[in-house]
């Protein structure tokens, strides 16, 4: 049985491919040298077992060793048919943590940094008809403070807010053969006031292209571009307006066509800017219910054991109010992103940029490549309703973070994706953003109201770092984190945290959460709040659920407390 069957881009889907996860050849090299000894050209020495694409930590590996590991090699054979020998192949790694080098019988085909963004090499002079030998070596250094760790423990035992590590590769490979002119990326510019889609096609070779649009079966229009090579754009005026909302997140199916090519794809009609203090999405005033997201499973770790494990996260969260999450210090996979975009799910993407000196430049190297990869691979997605490159950049040794590291992320993200809001970081340090959020633990909702009541009236936001960033009135604002109210069930005791003191009894931890919300419902300067968090992450106790996904409390009272017309909104 192969885990993770399903295609792992539904976004950009062909059908031919071939999914590789299921078992490995698999060793250790902490030593890392494997390379000095050549073990890719006579890989006998990888002779252990693990199952892709699950973590070496991981239970779901079939190893489960939570040591510190900084040098890991897979292997596959892999048969190849004479016809798709012939045309173009693409080996693609949805993620592996942290530097990945392929080796295609016995020659390296490619190199990548990076442990969060998926990525591919083209194979195609390195594969024969018949039997290849794919090896795989991933090395990673938790501790390094140029490797962004986003959650994972830099220490051995898991401990605050950070968890186990993953080492290697944690998302699904596959296998991907296409023609020798091929659609390389689309991009996709809704408007949802004309009910028309303007389409970015990066091209390879010289075709036709077609573009035909559907929803729910019935034709939507199409387009033709002749001769078209390199990158082409058009226009296409669709025949029905049917809009992406929260929680109706209406899709339109797409099929590009060029030369031999055909790729599967979708578009949701919808756009999000600020009036004001407003968040606006189609038009209308919408408020975020957001809940904070880390990622996280008891079985796979940073990998979810299944794809409706993925889809039931969407449906707890919804369960408990909430109409979206801060995907937090994780690059989500495109899965979980696609779920969102049919949900109609609102996220913020965000990098895991933990671990990282942000007082030294040359962190730029480390941080801006894979940004700017993730920001090209999820630029489609409708749910994705702003970008959040850093969070809490807080000191390193004792140093201050370089602000022009920060702005110049900020900066390109604005010039890659004109469409989205961007915070620098959240929380804190703020230095050029287009939201100034903040992040408040305060457990007495009396406190904590006074504090937005002070915002609302004053446009102060006391307390928020003040010695280090300042509100610039008219900035949208909301609270990106609180709440964190600790709570464990009576038949999961065990060591654990959460902000404050824990409530005594399940009325108190009611009478508190709502206070916390209302205040934040109530403020017509909020645009929304972020609660912490979905659900507990090992040591840290303070989620809506535990962490193997069981409820807390009934959740029905939560639903009617989150789901209230909140001031700002139409």
């Amino acid at each position: 049985m192969i885990p993770r069957k399903e295609h792992p881009k539904p976004q950009f889907q062909r059908d031919n491919w071939l999914n590789l996860n299921g078992e490995w050849g698999f060793c250790f090299d902490n030593g890392r040298s494997g390379e000095a000894r050549k073990i890719y050209e006579n890989p006998d020495e990888i002779n252990g077992k693990i199952t892709v694409p699950f973590c070496v930590e991981s239970e779901l590996s079939g190893i489960g060793n939570k040591d510190f590991i900084y040098g890991v090699w897979y292997k596959k054979s892999v048969d190849i048919s004479a016809e798709n020998a012939g045309k173009r192949t693409v080996l693609h790694i949805g993620a592996a943590d942290y530097k990945t080098t392929v080796y295609i019988n016995g020659r390296k085909a490619g190199v990548h940094e990076g442990g969060y963004v998926s990525f591919c090499f083209d194979i195609s002079k390195f594969v024969t008809a018949g039997e290849n030998t794919i090896v795989i070596y991933c090395e990673d250094d938790t501790r390094n403070k140029m490797i962004p760790r986003g959650k994972q423990s830099e220490e051995y035992y898991s401990h605050g807010c950070d968890y186990t590590r993953t080492t290697g590769i944690w998302q699904t490979v596959w296998l991907e053969f296409t023609e020798k002119t091929f659609v390389e990326s689309v991009k996709y510019y809704p408007d949802y006031l004309t009910g028309s889609v303007t389409v970015e096609a990066k091209l390879s070779g010289c075709a036709d292209l077609e573009f035909t649009a559907s929803f729910e079966g019935k034709d939507m229009g199409s387009a033709t571009v002749e001769n078209a090579a390199g990158t082409v754009t058009f226009t296409l005026n669709l025949t029905e307006k049917h809009l992406w909302n929260v929680g109706d997140g209406k899709l339109y199916d797409a099929v590009i066509t060029y030369g031999g090519d055909r790729v599967k794809s979708y578009f949701g009609l919808r756009n999000i800017w600020f009036d004001g203090y407003k968040f606006m999405l189609n038009g209308k005033s919408v408020f975020q219910r957001l809940v904070l997201d880390q990622g996280f499973y008891p079985d796979g770790i940073y990998t979810a054991p299944s794809d409706e494990a993925l889809l039931n996260d969407i449906k707890l969260s919804k369960k408990f109010g909430f109409n979206g999450a801060r995907l937090h210090q994780k690059v989500f996979e495109e899965r979980f992103l696609y779920h969102c975009d049919r949900e109609g799910y609102l996220v913020w993407g965000e990098y895991p940029n933990w671990g990282v000196d942000h007082s030294d430049p040359e962190a730029i190297y480390h941080v801006l490549p894979e940004w700017l990869e993730e920001l090209n691979r999820d630029f489609n997605h409708p749910a994705i309703i702003g970008w959040c490159p850093l969070n809490e950049t807080w000191d390193y040794a004792g140093r201050r973070q370089f602000d022009p590291y920060l702005s110049l992320i900020y900066r390109v993200t604005k010039s890659v994706d004109t469409t989205r809001p961007c915070i620098d970081t959240s929380g804190n340090y703020h230095v050029e953003t287009d939201i100034f959020d903040v992040h408040d633990y305060e457990q007495n909702p009396e406190v904590f109201l006074e504090t937005y009541n002070l915002f609302l009236e004053k446009g102060e936001l006391r307390g928020h770092c003040s010695d280090r960033q300042t509100y610039t009135e008219g900035l949208p604002v909301f609270v990106s984190e609180y709440g964190g109210i600790m709570w464990v069930k009576e038949t999961d005791k065990g060591a654990g945290w959460g902000y404050g003191n824990a409530p005594k009894t399940p009325e108190e931890y009611h009478e508190r959460y709502k206070g916390l919300t209302d205040a934040l419902l109530d403020n017509p300067k909020m645009f929304g709040f972020c609660y912490t968090q979905l659900t507990d992450v090992e040591q840290e106790r303070n989620g809506c659920y535990c962490y193997d996904r069981s409820e807390k409390f009934d959740t029905e009272y939560f639903y009617k407390v989150n789901t209230r017309k909140a001031a700002i909104e139409d």
